[in-house]
């Protein structure tokens, strides 16, 4: 018996994209200020074990652990899922915060365009695999990090890995409205279920962090050190999917399929609200990441 099963009050969280950034600072905030067992996420060894010894650190605990995931990896993803499946006996919390932008395109390890294939069809994979143990919970809560770039966000099925056309804002603009279809379509599926799983998604702010524009390059980083003040820091930015991890306000316990800026609801775009375009896309999504959610 592992000791997760040995404390089943111990609330559990798992955040993806944890070594770093707005992950990094969900998981010391979820451990540190709201008790919680924390699974960080992270395709990188090295930094992962860096981050979870900040976050015990800064949280006064000493079990935070490392989950080696690159969401990028359909296998990968598959092996943390087991790993997780036997560390622990159910999930309180799954906060899908992991995220990349690429310059020029880019494909993932199962050919699928670098931005989608990450930043939504590797989170649909996770979330789908983990759902059994997120129904555990009895309260289980998946929070979806988007952007307000949802609002540029289409999807072209003609054209999904983006062959015959790509620019930077085009593809990281449908990964995020990918996020919203997703959330939205997963709540109303857990909805008519009866489930008690509750799914939301949320623009974080225009946060610094290592997202964004390349700045291994020279134009890079002068931009970055143009632009830093305006930005939120990565715990500014990670308030709100904190909020919704972890608030005990009855509305937040009971929302379910919104989209959330700054603590509150907030509107989203013609295009995201669609309910067939959601539809739509979870068919494609299924289809693609040959995966068939149990709801």
């Amino acid at each position: 018996m592992t000791n997760d099963q040995l404390n089943e009050s111990q609330r559990i969280a798992v955040v993806t994209g944890a070594s770093a950034g707005m992950g990094k600072q969900t998981a010391i905030l979820l451990a540190a200020e709201h008790g919680m067992k924390v699974y960080l996420l992270a395709r990188s060894e090295e930094r992962g074990l860096a981050a979870v010894r900040e976050v015990n650190e800064k949280s006064g605990r000493t079990d935070a652990e490392l989950v080696l995931c690159d969401l990028a990896s359909m296998a990968s993803i598959r092996e943390a899922s087991a790993s997780l499946s036997e560390r622990c006996d159910k999930i309180d919390v799954l906060v899908n915060n992991a995220g990349v932008v690429t310059t020029k395109r880019e494909v993932t390890e199962d050919g699928f365009e670098r931005q989608l294939g990450v930043n939504h069809l590797g989170h649909f994979l996770l979330t789908g695999l983990l759902l059994p143990l997120l129904e555990r919970s009895g309260e289980g809560r998946i929070v979806v990090v988007s952007s307000g770039a949802h609002k540029i966000g289409r999807m072209r099925y003609d054209d999904p890995n983006m062959e015959k056309s790509f620019t930077i804002w085009a593809a990281y603009g449908r990964s995020k409205v990918a996020n919203i279809w997703f959330a939205r379509e997963l709540a109303e599926r857990l909805k008519k279920a009866g489930s008690t799983v509750t799914v939301n998604a949320l623009h974080p702010g225009a946060v610094a962090t290592q997202i964004g524009v390349n700045r291994n390059t020279g134009f890079g980083t002068m931009l970055h050190k143009l632009l830093k003040p305006f930005f939120l820091s990565a715990a500014e930015g990670s308030a709100t999917a904190v909020y919704l991890a972890a608030s005990d306000s009855t509305e937040v316990k009971k929302t379910s399929g919104q989209y959330y800026y700054r603590k509150a609801p907030a509107p989203i775009s013609k295009l995201a609200a669609d309910p067939s375009e959601a539809k739509r896309f979870w068919e494609w999504s299924e289809q693609s990441t040959k995966f068939h959610y149990p709801v």
